[in-house]
């Protein structure tokens, strides 16, 4: 993925492994700027779950039926948490209130 700010999360370690809502994780990523973004089969709440954040600041989980959905949302999810992820270093008032806009956002739009 160049120039895009993602990469394996612990170089794919995780894949295999049982992820926050116990289920197989099957993708795991990092942005550069401080963020995740997991995506695990067989949980206990659902076929599919999505968990991302950005560090410090924000933490959704999604829920999921159907692989192909979940396997669209996550990379739409991604792209979207790309452009959050770098409202976070304005540290002024105007950039807190904007990244907070944005994780409303965010949240509302995956729900």
């Amino acid at each position: 993925m160049p120039n895009s700010g993602w990469y394996a999360f612990e170089e794919g370690e995780t894949l295999g492994q049982v992820g926050s809502e116990a289920g197989l994780i099957v993708s795991d990523e990092e942005h550069v700027l401080g963020a995740r973004i997991t995506l695990e089969r067989e949980t206990r709440m659902a076929p599919f779950a999505i968990t991302c954040g950005v560090y410090g600041a924000m933490l959704h989980t999604r829920f999921l039926g159907d692989e192909a959905e979940a396997r669209a949302e996550y990379e739409a999810m991604k792209e979207a948490l790309a452009a959050l992820v770098e409202m976070v270093d304005d540290a002024s008032e105007a950039g807190r209130q904007a990244f907070a806009a944005g994780a409303t956002d965010f949240v509302a739009r995956f729900p």
